[in-house]
């Protein structure tokens, strides 16, 4: 895998990512060509003035740009912030090969070795079974005590429940 900077030739396919309601499922809408675009011109922006945040990831030797991979503060305020997640959200076409798990790997090896982060936090809505799975091959733990209603979404949501699960830097 390699995580690396955005071109523009990624942003349609960014844009048919997220309007994919299977890979959506766990958010409360899909979203529009135009919030896409405008989101892929953002995080082109963050990488270049951070030097980390959504990731466009590739499968070396195969397709150019399968999804993304996100090291970021979290942009919320709750019981458990500040603190830094990491994320991802690629194509259907791309789930089930190891794909996220290995580019987060390499993104939770950035996040504790260049940028000293001392932990990192992921979540997910309690639904999302898939995506738990990953947070565990990653070693990260979970404590139903950490878990939370997402202060972006309504209350009496289906997807309002999330758990948060982390992972601490090695000694």
């Amino acid at each position: 895998m390699i995580l690396r900077d955005w071109r523009d030739a990624d942003v349609e396919a960014w844009v048919a990512i997220n309007a994919d309601p299977r890979v959506t499922e766990f958010f409360p809408k899909t979203y529009t060509r135009e919030f896409s675009e405008a989101s892929a011109a953002a995080i082109r922006a963050q990488l270049t003035r951070d030097g980390f945040g959504w990731w466009a990831l590739e499968v070396r030797g195969g397709p150019s740009f399968i999804g993304s991979i996100a090291l970021q503060a979290v942009p919320f305020q709750a019981e458990f912030t500040p603190a830094n997640e990491i994320g991802w959200r690629l194509g259907f076409q791309h789930w089930g090969r190891g794909y996220a798990t290995e580019g987060a790997r390499a993104a939770l090896d950035f996040a504790f070795n260049e940028l000293k982060w001392p932990e990192v936090v992921a979540f997910t809505a309690a639904s999302n079974l898939r995506s738990q799975r990953v947070m565990e091959r990653l070693g990260m733990t979970h404590d139903p005590n950490d878990d939370f209603d997402h202060p972006k979404i309504e209350a009496g949501h289906p997807l309002r429940r999330h758990l948060l699960y982390r992972i601490k830097a090695s000694a």
